[in-house]
């Protein structure tokens, strides 16, 4: 089970169904982005299909890194260092994504170390095509970010030009039972095209 943080959050809980389940989340986002926060698909198949072309990744880092007092708080155990990869995730060189993924030692280990050897391949990607391995019910947050959160600033060190202001959100999944915290800010090149629509 994850357990929440209980202090006073810029987070709100949406549940299983992208729908919004706390006051002042989701229908406070801007149309234009609500279809990209709300969805529970694949993000890199999404913006592939919204724009018609292959999406690019540059990993801005994958390494060993304290986490964030909020991420250490999302999983059963706290955490304190482990792995965690930033990529920059583009589409014909327009960055559209930042994505941070905390991915804990026990997350790596046994059959997840070879599904996570990811060099240059969008994590997402990686976990939607493991779906047997992919629990289907997921726990996710959505924000509005600025500067006053810590994960914008950390997101702001790898990558200088984030805006200052920018609609987020983060999710846990669980891989063969082990738990991934993936957040993705969600940059202005994204709108360059409209997200395709759920039949």
């Amino acid at each position: 089970m994850v357990r929440h943080n209980r202090l006073r959050s810029v987070w709100n809980r949406v549940d299983s169904g992208g729908t919004l389940r706390a006051k002042g989340g989701l229908h406070r986002a801007p149309p234009a982005w609500q279809d990209w926060l709300g969805d529970t698909g694949s993000l890199t198949k999404k913006i592939e299909l919204a724009f018609n072309q292959r999406l690019e990744v540059i990993v801005l880092a994958d390494e060993l890194q304290n986490v964030l007092s909020e991420e250490s708080g999302l999983f059963k155990k706290p955490l304190q260092r482990c792995r965690v990869r930033e990529v920059l995730l583009c589409i014909l060189g327009v960055p559209v994504v930042v994505a941070r993924s905390v991915i804990p030692t026990s997350s790596s280990s046994g059959h997840n170390r070879r599904i996570l050897k990811l060099g240059n391949k969008p994590l997402g990607a990686v976990l939607f095509a493991n779906t047997y391995g992919l629990r289907s019910k997921t726990v996710r947050d959505i924000a509005q970010l600025n500067r006053r959160q810590a994960l914008w600033r950390a997101c702001q060190k790898r990558y200088p030009n984030l805006p200052p202001q920018l609609w987020a959100r983060r999710t846990i999944y669980f891989l063969n039972g082990h738990p991934l915290l993936v957040s993705e800010l969600f940059l202005p090149g994204l709108l360059l095209n409209s997200p395709p629509t759920a039949n």
